[in-house]
């Protein structure tokens, strides 16, 4: 879908349970940013349930230092999702 300089490229957007079972994703160019697929992987988040709707807020997104912008913070945060993401080392204090 994208190109690198290694030729076309692609990036999948995973979100996993704790048991590394695929529960949603997005398919997106190689060279297009991480951050801007995490609204659209949560949107697409749904866990069926024994009895009633699928849930669609997980108890804690764990992610590497790609998805660590304030936007993905604070759409967590409003949604009462624990965030386990490491700062980059240009924004430590």
């Amino acid at each position: 879908m994208g190109r690198s300089r290694g030729g076309p490229t692609t990036k999948i957007h995973l979100a996993a349970d704790g048991r590394c079972r695929p529960l949603a994703f997005v398919i997106t160019p190689g060279q297009s940013g991480d951050a801007p697929a995490f609204a659209q992987v949560m949107a697409r988040l749904r866990v069926s349930r024994l009895a009633g709707r699928p849930r669609t807020t997980p108890d804690v997104v764990l992610a590497d230092k790609a998805y660590s912008s304030r936007a993905i913070r604070r759409h967590l945060r409003r949604r009462g999702i624990r965030a386990v993401i490491p700062q980059p080392a240009s924004r430590r204090p």
